[in-house]
């Protein structure tokens, strides 16, 4: 098996079992402790986490319905592979998604969340000099919650919402290319400076390289891990 015994079990006593299990699974997963292909015994599982198998098989069900995992006949559970075609996949939608959130908040965004996408640009900035590509993946996520949250349109947000686990594994890939973290800090700038202006256009525009350099960066990701 690929979990090794730097595999850290966090246990968190205000959530139910399975999604303790589920958390230490999706975090193995997205660091590439559990690789691509990796069968997932729930024997094997339930013993590694000190659990019984049933926190283990929901768990295992819920990562299926992120993505992560895909069921095979004869061969059960397995870490999904990162292929070029599912990440394609995920960003032609995400991009739709994305210029139409982004179109809306220029006509919906308050004073207040302007303000607090200001700070999540900072805070973004500040958190990619620890390196930390966990803590770097969050904080990308929590400024784009942001702008969701401003369309004001629930069916969109759950609509992101739902795209955005399934985006996760692959917003994981793109940050681990250091040389991009710059060129991230830059777009979220111009991203807010439309939004303070007004410019649904600009807006659009820059909302639709950030998803193209994400796709170009992902790619060299997968390309660079097939020749390993």
């Amino acid at each position: 098996m690929g979990m090794n015994d730097s595999f850290q079990v966090n246990m968190d006593a205000f959530l139910p079992l399975r999604d303790v299990v589920f958390n230490n699974l999706r975090h193995a997963i997205l660091i590439g402790e559990l690789k691509p292909g990796e069968r997932l015994m729930e024997i094997h599982l339930a013993n590694k986490l000190g659990v019984s198998r049933t926190p283990i098989r929901e768990a295992i069900r819920m990562l299926e319905l992120e993505g992560l995992v895909i069921m095979t006949p004869r061969r059960g559970a397995e870490v999904a592979q990162i292929t070029e075609k599912s990440m394609n996949d995920v960003l032609e939608v995400r991009e739709a998604l994305d210029v139409l959130c982004i179109e809306l908040a220029c006509k919906r965004i308050t004073a207040e969340e302007l303000d607090a996408l200001k700070n999540a640009c900072a805070a973004f900035a500040a958190t990619v000099e620890t390196g930390d590509l966990r803590q770097i993946a969050e904080a990308d996520v929590a400024l784009h919650d942001i702008i969701i949250r401003a369309t004001g349109n629930p069916k969109l947000i759950q609509l992101i919402n739902n795209l955005s686990q399934q985006m996760y594994r692959y917003r994981f890939e793109y940050i681990k290319d250091s040389t991009q973290h710059q060129t991230l800090i830059q777009e979220h700038q111009v991203i807010y400076e439309s939004l303070v202006a007004g410019d649904a256009e600009r807006a659009a525009k820059a909302s639709r390289t950030h998803i193209d350099n994400q796709r170009n960066a992902i790619i060299r990701q997968i390309r660079l891990e097939q020749e390993k």
